[in-house]
C-alpha cells in the first residue's frame, strides 16, 4: 500500500495528538488517537497489555501522580505495509514532576478507519541501558 504525503501528515500529527490529550487530561478524546479495541502493550513496564479504550483511560486514572507531566514524541518513522495497516515507531520522553525524564520508544500499528487513521496496537518499550560497545544487536 502505498501512503501519499497527506497520510504521512496525518498520521505524524496523529502520533502527537496523543501527548496533548494526556497532557491536558482529555482522556474522552483518545478515540480520536485510538481504535476502540486498542491494544496497549505495557509489558516492559510489568502492567501486560490494556485492551479496549475504558481499560486504557482506567490504566492512566490508577497512576495518578506517577504520570509524567508532559509527554513529547520525536523521531516518527512511518512505513506501509500490507492489509491498509501501517507500522509506525517513534521516540517518547517523559518529563515528571521533579524534573526527570525518562525515553521509550512507542511501535505502534496505524490502520485507517471511517473515522481517519488510528492506532489498532502499541506496544510501549523503556529505554534503560545506554549504547555501549559491544551492546549492538547484529543485523
Amino acid at each position: 500500500m502505498a501512503l501519499t504525503l497527506e497520510d504521512r501528515l496525518d498520521i505524524t500529527e496523529l502520533i502527537a495528538l496523543h501527548g496533548h490529550l494526556v497532557d491536558e487530561g482529555e482522556l474522552d478524546r483518545l478515540t480520536e488517537v485510538f481504535t476502540p479495541d486498542v491494544e496497549y502493550d505495557l509489558t516492559d513496564f510489568a502492567q501486560g497489555t490494556v485492551t479496549g479504550l475504558p481499560e486504557l483511560v482506567g490504566a492512566s486514572l490508577a497512576l495518578g501522580p506517577a504520570n509524567p507531566v508532559a509527554h513529547h514524541v520525536t523521531n516518527v518513522v512511518i512505513e506501509a505495509s500490507a492489509q491498509g495497516r501501517v507500522r509506525v515507531r517513534s521516540k517518547g520522553l517523559g518529563v515528571r514532576t521533579d524534573g526527570s525524564c525518562g525515553s521509550v520508544t512507542y511501535e505502534d500499528t496505524v490502520v485507517r478507519t471511517v473515522a481517519g487513521w488510528r492506532i489498532s496496537h502499541r506496544r510501549v518499550s523503556a529505554r534503560r541501558i545506554p549504547l555501549t560497545p559491544g551492546t549492538a544487536a547484529p543485523r
